[in-house]
C-alpha cells in the first residue's frame, strides 16, 4: 500500500513541475519570499517514538505564474523514544532532517491563498535508540516524497503567514520489529507547519501617491476628451494608413473589465469582449496583417512591477486572441506600464486615487500594418 502511494505521489510531483514550468514561461514575474517557521512532528508508529515532537524549517519560495509556486528548504525535527518496547527498556532519539523542492498549486493570488502542495528530495533518518542496553544502529539517507495541503495569508503586501499539512515518506533503518529494531522499510511521518512569510517584491497596491508634478501634466496628460470611459470600449480616431482606410477603429478596453485588480487573468466577460471587438473583425478582415496590443497601467505601486503586469495583461490578451483562431504572426503584445496615462488625478489619494486613475488601467488594440487592397 504504502508503495502504491509514493508512486502516485512521485507520479503527482512531476506532473505539478511539468505545469509549474509551462505556467513560467508565461511572462510572469513573481516575487521571491522566504518562510521560517516552527512544526509539529508526528511519527511514524513504527518507529516508537513519542508521536508528536516539535521541529523547525526554513523554505525559500518564488511565485512563477498565476497559479504556480515553488519552494525549496528544507526542516529539522526529533523526538523523544518511548520508554519501553515489548516490556524492555527503550530509550534515545529519532531524529528526521529533510532537504527538497515542492510545487504549488495556489487557488487564489488575493490575501487568503489555498494551496496544495507535492515535492521530492532527501532525508536523512536516525534512530538513536538504546534497546535493552544495546544501542541500535539505525541511520540511514534516502529519498523523501511528500504531499499537501494549506493556505498562506497576507496582512500586508510583504507580510503573511502560511499553514501546511503534509505527509511526508522516506527509507529509515532501525523499525522496530518483533525481536528489536533491525527492520529497514518506509515511514510516514505527518507534519503541521506554521511560519512567517518576509515577501521581497510585492507591490504596494494601495498607496498614497504624490500628486503628478505641475511641469509633467503638460506631457503626460492628454486633453480631457481624450480619457477613455470605464467599462466598455471605445472607437478613438481612425489613423491614416494611406489610399485605404483601416479596417476597424483603435479599441481601448478598461482593465477592470478584462481582469481583476492587480490580475493577468482574463474574466469571462473579458473574453466576450475581445471576441467581438477584435477576433471577429480580424477574421472578417484578412488585409490586417499585424495588429498592436498594448497594455497600460496606473502610476500606484513600483514602476517595475507595473511595467510587468502591463506585458502580462498584453500577452494574455494575445494568446486568448491567437487560441481563437487567429495567427499569432498577426499579433504584437507590448507592455507601457506607467508611461502613457490619460489623466493625470492632481492632489488625489488613498480609494480616491484608484477610482480617479481606472482610465489608465486599460489594453489598446489597434491596426499596425495592414495590406493595401487592390481595387
Amino acid at each position: 500500500m504504502k508503495a502504491n502511494l509514493i508512486n502516485v505521489t512521485v507520479a503527482g510531483v512531476l506532473a505539478l513541475s511539468a505545469g509549474a514550468s509551462v505556467a513560467a514561461d508565461d511572462a510572469y514575474n513573481g516575487s521571491w519570499y522566504v518562510v521560517p517557521g516552527i512544526s509539529l512532528l508526528n511519527a511514524d508508529s513504527d518507529l516508537k517514538s513519542d508521536r508528536t515532537a516539535p521541529a523547525g524549517s526554513i523554505r525559500l519560495g518564488k511565485e512563477l505564474s498565476e497559479h504556480w509556486d515553488v519552494q525549496v528548504g528544507g526542516s529539522y525535527g526529533r523526538a523523544d523514544s518511548k520508554d519501553t518496547y515489548n516490556g524492555r527498556p527503550l530509550s534515545g532519539k529519532y531524529k528526521q532532517t529533510l532537504l527538497g523542492v515542492d510545487a504549488m498549486y495556489m487557488f487564489s493570488r488575493d490575501k487568503l491563498r489555498p494551496f496544495l502542495l507535492a515535492g521530492l528530495g532527501y532525508a536523512r533518518n536516525d534512530v538513536d535508540y538504546t534497546f535493552n542496553g544495546a544501542p541500535v544502529d539505525g541511520t540511514k539517507n534516502s529519498w523523501m516524497a511528500n504531499v499537501g495541503a494549506g493556505l498562506q495569508y497576507y496582512f500586508t503586501d510583504n507580510i503573511g503567514l502560511q499553514a501546511d499539512v503534509r505527509h511526508v515518506w522516506s527509507r529509515a533503518k532501525g523499525i522496530a520489529s518483533a525481536t528489536g529494531f533491525n527492520d529497514s522499510g518506509t515511514i510516514g511521518n505527518n507534519y503541521l507547519n506554521l511560519g512567517v512569510i518576509f515577501n521581497f517584491g510585492a507591490p504596494k497596491k494601495v498607496a498614497a501617491a504624490e500628486p503628478v508634478a505641475e511641469s509633467n501634466l503638460a506631457d503626460v496628460a492628454p486633453h480631457e476628451e481624450e480619457a477613455v470611459p470605464p467599462m466598455t470600449s471605445e472607437a478613438t480616431e481612425e489613423p491614416a494608413y494611406g489610399p485605404d482606410k483601416p479596417a476597424f477603429a483603435k479599441i481601448s478596453l478598461q482593465a477592470e473589465v478584462l481582469f481583476d485588480f492587480d490580475k493577468s487573468v482574463l474574466k469571462d466577460d473579458g473574453k466576450k469582449i475581445l471576441d467581438v471587438e477584435v477576433v471577429e473583425k480580424m477574421k472578417a478582415h484578412p488585409e490586417v496583417e499585424l495588429v498592436l496590443i498594448t497594455g497600460h497601467t496606473d502610476r500606484i505601486g513600483d514602476d517595475k512591477y507595473n511595467q510587468r503586469l502591463s506585458e502580462r495583461r498584453a500577452s494574455a490578451v494575445k494568446k486568448y486572441i491567437a487560441s481563437q483562431g487567429i495567427a499569432e504572426d498577426r499579433l504584437h503584445a507590448v507592455g507601457k506600464g506607467e508611461k502613457e496615462p490619460v489623466v493625470a488625478c492632481k492632489g488625489v489619494r488613498g480609494k480616491k486615487l484608484i477610482e480617479c486613475l481606472q482610465p489608465n488601467r486599460r489594453v489598446v488594440v489597434e491596426i499596425e500594418v495592414q495590406r493595401v487592397l487592390e481595387k
